[in-house]
């Protein structure tokens, strides 16, 4: 589909705003980015997203945009929270997708010679792969809604968490929810997958610090030149899931004069104020508390798992920060504060220093950024900037963003040959699936270091640190 962009800068470019359009679609890219940006449907989807209700300035794509259900991933938009609605589309089905990030006391000679050993030990404590079941018996009915009304409260009272941990959670790791908004079906799936890591682009990962750019931001959120981290990407599993497909059909037979009224049957939305809209809100927000008791359980056996190779190893938890979600936040718009749906799918939350939702530990810095590299490659840890809040309602990218479909990459090659690649590369590889090692080899995604680079020189997030990978565990 032919669209044309208008270029603002070297690094923004604009869909301008036509009769169907609300607002105009707004890309942050460079060229090399922009041209693998525009090899699928993400510039339509950027611009269908514009003609939603009581969207705010224009839809947004960022460094990492690439098509999906509705919105494309890497896509922010704010709608009005009386004029708008909420769009499953534009949360995604993953809700609550994240990455935790974990400081240690260990440094590169520490685990360099063992790090075969440790990443075996890991994937021996942490469940991996498609319809993989978490360690915890199946939960009971009454401890599922606990885990999703609660949030990580409910890993704190276990045992499973310390109370860093949820200091160190965005929003503390739990959302106000109502576990009686979410299916029976959606609550089976999640009983026996809590504490697992999933398979696609899901991973843990052993990382060191390889590079430093902001040695003052990067001192305040405890990182350093070689030090080992660890690193967690995954969601609600089949819960969140199964959450969207429930909610995406309830939209469809309670407002069908929307889809007539829509680019894309796949925007389906809530209007805001309507009893579906607020019954959404909040099982999405119990899918997001789900994931971060995921998230939690999978840190509680890392540092078991590190334990046993590192008797006086410590883990400590620098952030958890989703990318999969809608808010409801205050944003200045237009010289007036105004309260939104943000909406961010594939796009993490990037707040500066003195907003209210960045923690205590990190107020005169702004909360940590995680964005992952693909399998192999490098990943990111940044911060937020005032110029983001203005530009981007304070987000930015959530990884590498895909240039190959999955099936495509498989016919490229095969997954024993990407792990030879890694292997060559020092980088130990243990995972479930040949398929998925081959789904997401390096080069079915963009490169992270130019999406980061990217994601600087618009001035929505600044780098402060680079982690290469040593070890890799996939589901």
């Amino acid at each position: 589909m032919g669209i044309k962009l208008k270029k603002l800068n070297e690094f923004e470019w604009e869909i301008p705003k036509t009769r169907n359009m609300n607002v105009p679609g707004r890309i942050f890219a460079s060229t090399k980015l922009l041209e693998s940006i525009s090899h699928d449907r993400t510039l339509e989807q950027l611009k269908n997203m514009a003609s939603m209700p009581g969207i705010y300035k224009y839809s947004i794509a960022l460094p990492d945009a690439h098509q999906g259900y509705g919105f494309c991933i890497g896509g922010v938009v704010a709608l009005d929270s009386k004029t708008g609605g909420l769009s499953p589309g534009g949360v995604g089905y993953d809700i609550n997708c994240g990455v935790r990030l974990i400081k240690t006391n260990l440094v590169y000679e520490d685990v360099a010679p063992r790090i075969k050993e440790i990443i075996n030990k890991i994937y021996e404590f942490i469940p991996a792969g498609l319809g993989s079941e978490g360690r915890l018996r199946r939960l009971s009915r009454d401890e599922i809604d606990n885990v999703l009304n609660l949030g990580v409260k409910w890993a704190l009272e276990k045992g499973y968490a310390t109370k860093k941990d949820l200091k160190h959670t965005e929003d503390e790791g739990q959302l106000k929810a109502d576990a009686s908004l979410v299916s029976e079906k959606a609550k089976s799936r999640g009983a026996k997958q809590l504490g697992s890591l999933g398979a696609g682009n899901h991973f843990m990962e052993v990382q060191k610090v390889e590079k430093v750019f902001d040695e003052k931001t990067a001192k305040a959120f405890g990182l350093k030149l070689n030090q080992i981290v660890l690193m967690i990407h995954t969601g609600s599993r089949g819960l969140g899931h199964q959450i969207c497909s429930d909610y995406l059909r309830q939209m469809e037979r309670t407002f069908p004069y929307l889809i007539k009224s829509l680019p894309d049957r796949e925007l389906i939305y809530a209007p805001a104020s309507t009893e579906l809209c607020d019954k959404y809100f909040l099982a999405m927000n119990a899918a997001a508390n789900f994931a971060w008791n995921n998230r939690q359980l999978i840190l509680y056996w890392a540092r078991q798992a590190f334990e046993k190779i590192f008797p006086d190893s410590e883990l400590e938890q620098v952030y958890d920060i989703c990318h999969n979600i809608a808010k409801k936040e205050k944003h200045k718009i237009d010289g007036e504060t105004r309260e939104v749906f943000l909406h961010r799918k594939g796009a993490t939350r990037a707040f500066p220093a003195g907003r209210k939702e960045v923690p205590e530990t990190y107020k005169n810095y702004g909360h940590p950024v995680l964005l992952p590299g693909s399998m192999g490659t490098a990943s990111y840890v940044l911060v937020g900037t005032n110029e983001g809040l203005k530009k981007t309602f304070g987000s930015t990218a959530h990884g590498a963003g895909r240039v190959l479909s999955r099936h495509a990459a498989v016919n490229k090659a095969r997954g024993e040959d990407v792990q030879k690649q890694l292997n060559k590369d020092n980088i130990v590889l243990k995972a479930h699936s040949w398929r998925v090692v081959a789904e997401e080899a390096p080069f079915a995604y963009k490169d992270i270091d130019e999406v980061a680079l990217v994601s600087e020189k618009t001035g929505i997030a600044r780098r402060v640190v680079r982690m290469v990978p040593l070890g890799v565990i996939k589901g």
